[in-house]
């Protein structure tokens, strides 16, 4: 890898541009809340060691996997600050339609991602420095860009918590609108998101091109341990197989989305952290998509 164009390389995208994407991410998360239903926390009661297993995976296990998989394989600074970055994000919306496809459990799914999404309103930028503190090279990149703590904090958690708080204030008080508004803003919230996404991808086209295939053997194994952490821990509590499949489905896809906003509000737009983002953001829907594909052909030869 290029070591000098990693360092050189920043993505931005212009005021205007990260002002717009911190009001996406704000309004995406005011819709995760008015779609929050007691239903979205059924599995707390009913089955909390199939939903906490879940929680944990992704809250603990994900990050603590990335953390180990960096001194392992001593990536880039700013490529380890990327894999932590994701690895702190919380489960995507996406997950939802592909465990459906899977035949997975999908109300597990649905309900994870909400709840990891509240989870990850209070938790995430607390959990990025946490785990980016524990490996030198970040925590030296960190230095370097000159992060504010206290102000990473307080924008984080205003442009997550803040709108999740309102989401569910506005629910409680005008429950009829919300119901009405709640998917129209999450299909708008999450197209913009995905636009993101797509606009990031192209800009660090340079980036990927410099990386080279390299790049591709750090995103794709990351993410086939985030996978295999979810299966590995829904069969040490031998979940059934619907569940399985969902919360392997749930710890694998990450918001990629959410993580280059964070990386372009918040930490200066480092370009190999931008890289690996997008590369996810594009891979596990792949991957994701790939594992839904064999679980279906699975099933099928079951029934002949």
């Amino acid at each position: 890898m290029n070591s000098d164009a990693l360092n050189n390389f920043q993505l931005e995208l212009g005021t205007s541009s990260e002002i717009g994407m911190a009001i996406v991410l704000a309004a995406m998360m005011f819709a995760v809340a008015l779609g929050l239903r007691p239903s979205s926390f059924s599995f707390f009661k009913s089955q909390p060691k199939l939903y906490f297993t879940g929680i944990i995976a992704q809250i603990i296990g994900l990050p603590l996997i990335t953390l180990f998989m960096c001194f392992v394989i001593n990536p880039h600074p700013s490529i380890a600050l990327g894999m932590i970055l994701i690895a702190c994000c919380p489960g995507g919306n996406t997950s939802n339609l592909i465990a459906l496809f899977a035949r997975a459990n999908t109300a597990l799914s649905v309900s994870l991602t909400a709840t990891s999404s509240v989870f990850a309103a209070f938790i995430t930028p607390f959990s990025i420095l946490f785990w980016s503190g524990l490996y030198p090279p970040t925590r030296a990149l960190l230095t370097e860009i000159n992060i504010d703590v206290a102000n990473f904090l307080v924008q984080t958690l205003v442009i997550l918590a803040l709108p999740l708080l309102l989401g569910m204030v506005f629910r409680h008080f005008l429950s009829r609108i919300a119901k009405r508004i709640q998917t129209p803003l999450a299909i708008l919230s999450g197209l913009a998101l995905l636009a993101i996404i797509l606009i990031a991808s192209v800009r660090l086209f340079p980036i990927f091109i410099v990386l080279g295939i390299g790049l591709y053997f750090i995103v794709i194994p990351h993410n086939i341990l985030a996978f295999a952490l979810g299966n590995l821990a829904a069969r040490a509590i031998k979940a059934d197989t619907a569940s399985r499949r969902a919360l392997t489905i749930e710890v694998g896809i990450q918001n990629s989305g959410l993580g280059i906003v964070i990386l372009l509000t918040q930490l200066g737009g480092v370009g190999g952290a931008g890289a690996v983002a997008g590369l996810w953001g594009v891979w596990h829907l792949i991957g994701g998509s790939g594992l839904a594909l064999f679980w279906r052909w699975k099933d099928a030869r079951s029934t002949h």
